[in-house]
């Protein structure tokens, strides 16, 4: 018996600990679309994308099974039929919580085995019984060592369950991606995510590798909001590229974000526009953000000067007192040109709606090329 069992047991623990890769994911070309953009899922043009993204489902908080509301239940159970309309090979995935979900419920969750079993059970329920072929978590973000070591079990679980539930429905396995800090770790390196878990566990992660700089959190000055290099404080996609690099992750699991939106700052002096120039709070009405698509209106109404900073690969624009920072055709050429040269995996957009005419999602499938 025991002869029997050691094979077995040394079986798991190979499968357990080694790195997982889906077959056939050769390139991520994402973006994610939200109810809340006003954008019909019927207007994507999804043959612009390999895997696009419903945004986002619910974890409850007593229950912390996975959840869709019911104002959300019929776009998304119809997000993949109708995605597919134009590209039948695009492939989709229910993402879970997102920048506004409780940061407390995800916690909690992924502290017991039972909650995780919970979320996990539900989540690929939800999956199947609405027709997305993956699943997507947006924990943001898990921010000391215990949750973090918390976030690797979950990880390493919700995989356990998927290959289960692939063998006993004969379906192929659900994909799984979590959206991440663009750093390895939660702004401290005593802090790391669990690369293992996550190499193991994930298809790949999204990379959000933008919000470096905002009139929220950095009033005072503008600055690039998702600069690719940046000298000066080593806030930028590239750092967070390498970070994860270093860390152990291949660059095959990685996918960077672009942010098809940018942030606004008021000038303090009109004659100072440059990056880091002197700044008091949002340009802009609301909490100083746009979509790619209002801040290409505003220039157009406001014959606003626009700037590409080749240095940083971001770009900006300025009109009187208002400055706004945002990546136009050029940045967004030169981050995938700079993520297919890295041997990253792709890269993802959020978010669909925000898009002009398609502009920045063409130029992204086409930079990367077939």
């Amino acid at each position: 018996m025991a002869i029997k069992i050691f094979p077995l047991i040394f079986s798991i623990f190979l499968v357990s600990f080694q790195p997982y890769f889906s077959v056939g994911q050769t390139v991520v070309k994402g973006g994610y679309w939200f109810p809340g953009s006003g954008f019909a899922v019927s207007d994507i043009n999804s043959t612009l994308f390999t895997h696009l993204f419903c945004a986002f489902a619910d974890v409850n908080g007593q229950t912390y099974q996975v959840t869709i509301s019911s104002s959300n239940q019929a776009q998304f159970q119809a997000f993949t039929t109708t995605v597919q309309k134009k590209n039948p090979s695009v492939k989709t995935l229910l993402s879970i919580g997102g920048g506004g979900s409780d940061v407390n419920t995800f916690a909690t969750m992924a502290s017991q085995s039972s909650s995780r079993k919970s979320f996990i059970d539900s989540s690929i329920k939800l999956a199947r019984s609405n027709n997305f072929l993956g699943l997507d978590l947006d924990w943001e973000y898990p921010s000391d060592s215990t949750q973090m070591n918390n976030f690797g079990t979950l990880l390493t679980e919700w995989r356990a369950a998927v290959v289960t539930e692939a063998k006993s429905s004969g379906k192929p396995p659900l994909l799984l991606s979590a959206a991440v800090l663009y750093l390895s770790y939660y702004y401290s390196s005593s802090v790391p995510y669990p690369i293992q878990a996550i190499s193991n566990s994930l298809d790949w992660i999204n990379l959000m590798a933008y919000d470096f700089y905002g009139p929220g959190w950095s009033p005072t000055s503008t600055g690039p909001p998702a600069a690719l290099y940046d000298s000066v404080n080593q806030e930028s996609g590239d750092n967070g590229v390498r970070s994860w690099i270093q860390a152990g992750l291949s660059a095959k699991k990685l996918v960077l974000g672009l942010p098809f939106y940018g942030w606004s700052w008021r000038l303090t002096n009109p004659s100072n526009h440059g990056l880091f120039a002197p700044a008091n709070g949002q340009g802009l009405a609301g909490d100083g953000s746009a979509g790619y698509n209002q801040i290409k209106q505003y220039i157009s109404q406001n014959g606003a000067t626009k700037v590409f900073n080749n240095t940083a690969v971001a770009d900006y624009c300025y009109s009187g007192t208002t400055w706004i920072g945002y990546d136009d055709t050029q940045s967004i050429s030169g981050k995938v040109a700079y993520a297919k040269a890295k041997g990253l995996l792709g890269y993802f957009a959020w978010h669909v709606g925000a898009d002009d005419s398609w502009a920045l999602s063409s130029k992204a499938f086409q930079t990367w090329g077939a």
